[in-house]
Formats: structure tokens, sequence, C-alpha cells
């Protein structure tokens, strides 16, 4: 664990991103006593708690690297949402210590497009009975939370938003790739749509794409 006590100065603050072709550039306004941060990186809405960081989850960044590349440059690499917290240092004997500050200045979160999840629904038709066996298959370009999406069965006519229906949940997270989920039961009537749990909030994260 890095050494770190708390500071009630605003140290670092004014942090704002830009995208530049194939990297974003993250720049914020230092104070003049700082010779270094200590940059952490994860998912947006992911927890935190310093304690539980080790080391190597840790990137020291100095002042004149900063100067040098003019910002913290980051490849964009991963489709997604996330949070990068910047604390500012002070050298104790040549070594830094981590400040943590109470306010949230030195915090911005970063949107590197959106995800693609596509469905389709591989529907096997029994000629005798009332019912089909139906299959949800699902590609994520990321892993997701079984909590972001549920599908919704409606009879008659497709569901057009995540309440017109019998809502059911997911039973386990998604990796990224393919997902085929169990089968399922429908009635001969029974239309299957996939929505978000909360629109508002993954509508700006992932991309729904029935196919």
């Amino acid at each position: 664990m890095i050494n770190h006590e708390t500071t009630s100065d605003v140290l670092i603050k004014d942090v704002v991103c830009h995208r530049h072709g194939e990297e974003y550039v993250i720049n914020w306004h230092w104070a003049d006593e700082v010779p270094c941060v200590y940059v952490h990186k994860s998912p947006m809405d992911a927890p935190f708690a310093i304690e539980q960081i080790s080391e190597k989850q840790w990137k020291l960044y100095t002042r004149e690297e900063y100067k040098v590349h003019k910002g913290l440059r980051e490849k964009s690499e991963d489709i997604g949402q996330y949070t990068y917290r910047i604390f500012p240092c002070r050298l104790e004997k040549g070594r830094p210590i981590l400040l943590v500050p109470d306010s949230d200045a030195h915090i911005i979160h970063i949107s590197t497009g959106k995800a693609k999840i596509r469905y389709s629904l591989i529907r096997k038709r029994k000629w005798f009975g009332a019912y089909d066996t139906l299959q949800i298959r699902i590609f994520t370009e990321i892993p997701l939370a079984k909590d972001v999406l549920c599908y919704v069965k409606k009879e008659g006519s497709p569901p057009i938003h995540k309440d017109d229906g019998t809502q059911y949940a997911f039973i386990r997270d998604l990796e990224a790739g393919v997902n085929l989920l169990p089968e399922i039961e429908v009635r001969k009537k029974d239309v299957i749509r996939l929505f978000f749990t909360d629109g508002k909030k993954y509508g700006e994260r992932y991309e729904l794409i029935p196919e």
C-alpha cells in the first residue's frame, strides 16, 4: 500500500480531458508545491478504497513528465467509462507521500465510446403443443454485470419498453464475446425483446442492437 495522508487543501483541480486521435489527454492545474502525482484508473462506479489498492495499480507521474507530454496521455484501447483519480504528493526524504483530498476536484470521469451489445433470438418452433423453445444470444464488446439488461415478454406484439410486458432479470454476468443463455419455453404468441434496466444510465455507456 502507498504511504498516504489526508489534506484539506485543493492541490489538484480543473481536471479536463480531450480526445486526440488514438489517445486522450488529461490536463489539470497543479498547485506550485506539488512535485508529482499518483494516478489511479478504474471502471466508473467501481468501489474505491485507497487501503485496498496495491502499489502496481498506481501510476507515479512527475511535473516534468507532464510538461514534456503536455498532460497525461492514454491510449484509447478500451471501450467504456472510467474514473481517473489524480492524487497530489509531497516529498519526504525524496519519497512521495500521497495526499488524499477531502473534495472531488481531483477526479474526472471519461467515456471512451459506447460498447456495442448485439443480441438475437433463436426460436425453435414446436408443431405440437402450446410452447416454443427460445434461446437468447448476446454478443458484447466488454463484460457486463447481470443487472445492466433485462428481457421482456409480451403476448401478441413486441414490447416497446421494459415495463411493457413481463420483465425478467438475468441470473449471471455476461462475458466479453458471445453468450448463449439457457433455453426457455415461451408461448406461441409471445414476443421477446431486451432492454436496459436503466435506460438513462446505461444508454450513455452501451449501444443495444437487435439482430
